[in-house]
């Protein structure tokens, strides 16, 4: 089994006294009584919301905050993840907040709540401004991530009662935004808790198989990592060295990443069975790792000193992989109590522990990385690129390289020699012409390893720089950053000329034709949305690199095709009717024809007539479904209106007119008839509203009769339309699709509005 004890714990029968008893009883100076307010406030705006699972929703924010006390976090991230919700989720507003708990926990309540209003375009955008959002609250305040990484981990534990879909989608964003983030913050135990809980919905096959490995070997390792601890307990007393010592075995997506993604078999993966040793200096870690191999035999190449090179997240430990007399290879850990506490807890360990960051300056040291993926991407490709910034630039593997002079930089596996050159500085990665690993000359493109020498060859000649092929080969977003930063600053010209050509090619291959009249008028329209006060910006930004043509161009595409639709809609509703095509009034006459045939037959039945000339009232378009009554007529036979209609309902009490009502109903079996049905749209006058509409008519199949539109005296239009329909379900159902269309105030049957 998983080391469940290493991950963050789950509580049954939550209840706000337990989470009281449990903060006195840990004597932290914790404020109790804003505690319970923030519950109680939480409560009365969730009401009566439930979850999925039927459950009422306090629950989650109650497991939030238990999570949040588990962490060590203070009285104010413990309030604010209580409320987390209420201000997306109720009708509570941020002035209460600020009036109950202070601007500081309102803040954080503000940082965590999500973009829902924003109108991004797709949920690629939805996600990276949510993420970009919690940066820039992060860079103001740690706590509000560390909030948002309890509620997903919580979100991921009750992921059950979601669809197929929703389950994966909300994994894949936790293993590449999340978890990552966990891990760069040392949160060992929210981090490999949500990958292993993200993998049991991306590959469930995989996560099964290797629990079951796990489940089948409990009781072996067991036994065996307590006979480890016993024989190193007794020679560390010899040697008067106090220790602490516990098993760890590899979490699940830890070896499914060397498994399934590594290749290799479950043998070879030695570090399964693990053994982390605790001791009071960092001295006795060194004197531990001596007596370690002195009583096993380590496997060459295993060694890593992460106490004098510490990972990016402040990690520290020595790592070893030994093996015994019986022949099982299994990994030691060394570390002091400080190391482990900022292993379990990494930043969190500010709060829970007096022993861990000291003084704010040296917390604000410690998420400086914040700071510079938020600068990062005021040169990037759009909202999207913070993802890719966060899967390769938090990445958990690491490699370790050194300058000539013995300085050592921490890169994201996969970083290459350009990336290690502007992690020196910027200027020496602008004046970069070769470089040398280990002595030996090498391609700008080659992968750095870790231990490896690398020395960058610059050069002193005015006007050098960056190659724009960089761009592919940096892995970095900081060094990306900082090769578009060059570009934008000295090769303005070369840069506007660039994005030029690369535009109108785009427009060419898009089939987009605007006439040289109006080219200059379009561009700057599309410069003004992407927030470029000119052409010449937005030209220049396409050439540095710093705007890709790929993340604007569906939506001028499709507002473009719109546009056009519109063109076409609006010729053949110019004077009503007059300019009609030929065609469409052929098929008009056609439709109509065959409509009072068919009507005339089977459509209706009179009750006490057969074969009686019938016609279909147009005030108000009765179709299959509606209630209808039948009026007999002069010299016209019976003609069907609705039950409703406000002409039968005008003369319904006429003492001289009674006697011409008849009863009528639908047939059973009619023939599939064409009907008519005529809606009232009321909405706002924006462009593209008719292409809208049209399409949306095109894609159900559904022909347009009629059409008139005009203007109303407050600014909104008014469309009447005629369709050709089955009957009332469809007229239903394409209402109901009309009224989502955006700016559509109300949709209504002509004459019931």
């Amino acid at each position: 089994m998983p080391d469940t004890t290493n991950l963050m714990p789950e509580y049954g029968e939550q209840s706000i006294d337990d989470l009281v008893a449990r903060i006195e009883a840990a004597k932290r100076n914790i404020n109790t009584d804003l505690v319970r307010l923030a519950y109680q406030t939480a409560k009365q705006y969730h009401g009566v919301q439930t979850r999925l699972s039927g459950e009422p929703y306090i629950i989650h924010p109650l497991a939030v905050a238990y999570l949040l006390f588990d962490l060590g976090m203070d009285t104010e991230t413990i309030c604010a993840g209580l409320l987390h919700d209420v201000i997306e989720d109720t009708g509570c507003t941020e002035e209460e907040l600020i009036k109950l708990f202070g601007q500081s926990t309102t803040n954080l309540v503000r940082g965590v709540t999500k973009l829902t209003r924003m109108p991004l375009h797709s949920k690629e955008e939805q996600q990276s401004e949510n993420v970009r959002k919690m940066l820039f609250a992060m860079s103001e305040d740690i706590r509000v991530v560390i909030i948002k990484l309890a509620d997903r981990l919580h979100n991921m534990r009750t992921m059950e009662y979601q669809s197929g879909q929703k389950q994966r989608e909300k994994s894949l964003e936790t293993m590449e935004v999340y978890a990552p983030i966990a891990h760069r913050l040392g949160i060992r135990r929210i981090k490999e808790e949500l990958e292993d809980l993200a993998l049991r919905y991306l590959d469930p096959v995989a996560y099964h198989e290797i629990e079951n490995m796990l489940k089948s070997k409990t009781e072996e390792r067991e036994a065996f990592i307590i006979d480890i601890q016993k024989r190193i307990l007794e020679r560390l007393a010899q040697n008067q060295i106090k220790a602490h010592i516990a098993g760890r075995v590899k979490s699940i997506y830890g070896i499914y990443r060397k498994v399934y993604m590594g290749g290799k078999s479950f043998d070879e993966v030695f570090d399964i069975f693990a053994v982390r040793v605790i001791v009071d200096t960092d001295i006795d870690c060194y004197n531990v790792f001596g007596i370690i191999h002195d009583m096993f035999c380590p496997l060459p190449n295993r060694f890593k000193d992460y106490i004098s090179t510490p990972k990016a997240n402040g990690y520290r430990s020595l790592h070893t992989t030994v093996i015994g007399k019986e022949a099982i290879p299994f990994e030691v850990q060394i570390r002091t109590w400080e190391m482990h506490q900022t292993a379990e807890y990494g930043i969190a360990a500010h709060w829970k522990y007096k022993a861990g960051l000291q003084g704010r300056d040296k917390l604000d040291d410690t998420i400086a990385w914040v700071r510079r993926m938020i600068e990062n991407q005021q040169e990037s490709d759009g909202a999207e690129d913070i993802i890719k910034s966060i899967k390769t630039d938090l990445s958990a593997d690491e490699v370790f390289a050194f300058t000539p002079k013995g300085d050592v930089k921490s890169l994201p596996k996969g970083s290459t020699v350009v990336d290690f050159a502007y992690a020196i500085h910027s200027e020496v990665g602008n004046h970069m012409i070769g470089a040398k690993i280990n002595t030996r000359i090498v391609s700008l493109s080659t992968e750095i390893q870790t231990g490896q020498i690398v020395e960058i060859i610059t050069t002193k000649a005015a006007g050098h720089g960056p190659n724009r092929d960089w761009l592919s080969i940096a892995k970095t977003s900081e060094a990306r950053s900082k090769i578009r930063a060059w570009f934008k600053r000295e090769r303005r010209e070369e840069n506007i000329e660039t994005g030029r050509i690369e535009f109108e090619r785009a427009l060419q291959r898009s089939n987009i034709d605007v006439s040289s009249e109006k080219f200059d008028e379009y561009v700057k329209n599309v410069a003004r949305r992407q927030h470029y006060d000119s052409m010449d910006d937005f030209y220049a930004a396409i050439g540095y690199g710093g705007l890709a043509i790929s993340k604007f161009l569906p939506r001028i595409r499709d507002e473009y095709q719109k546009a056009q639709a519109e063109k076409q809609a609006q010729k053949a509703i110019q004077a009503g009717s007059e300019q009609l095509s030929d065609q469409l009034v052929e098929h008009q006459q056609s439709m109509q024809q065959n409509d009072k045939q068919k009507k005339s037959t089977s459509s209706v039945i009179v009750e006490g007539i057969d074969n009686c000339e019938l016609k279909f009232a147009r005030c108000c378009n009765p179709v299959p479904g509606d209630d209808i009554i039948g009026f007999i007529t002069r010299g016209h036979g019976v003609s069907v209106h609705k039950a409703d209609c406000s002409n039968m309902v005008a003369i319904k009490d006429d003492e001289e007119q009674k006697g011409r009502f008849i009863q009528v109903h639908w047939a059973q079996n009619r023939n599939k008839t064409s009907f008519f049905g005529t809606l009232d749209i009321i909405s706002e006058n924006r462009t593209g509203l008719l292409a809208d509409i049209t399409i949306l008519l095109s894609n159900n199949r559904v022909a347009i009769e009629r059409m008139n539109t005009h203007n109303m005296k407050n600014g909104n239009a008014n469309i009447i339309i005629t369709i050709s329909i089955q009957d009332i379900s469809q007229l239903n159902n394409i209402m109901q699709q009309l009224r989502k269309i955006k700016g559509i105030l109300s949709v209504d049957r002509y004459g019931q509005s």
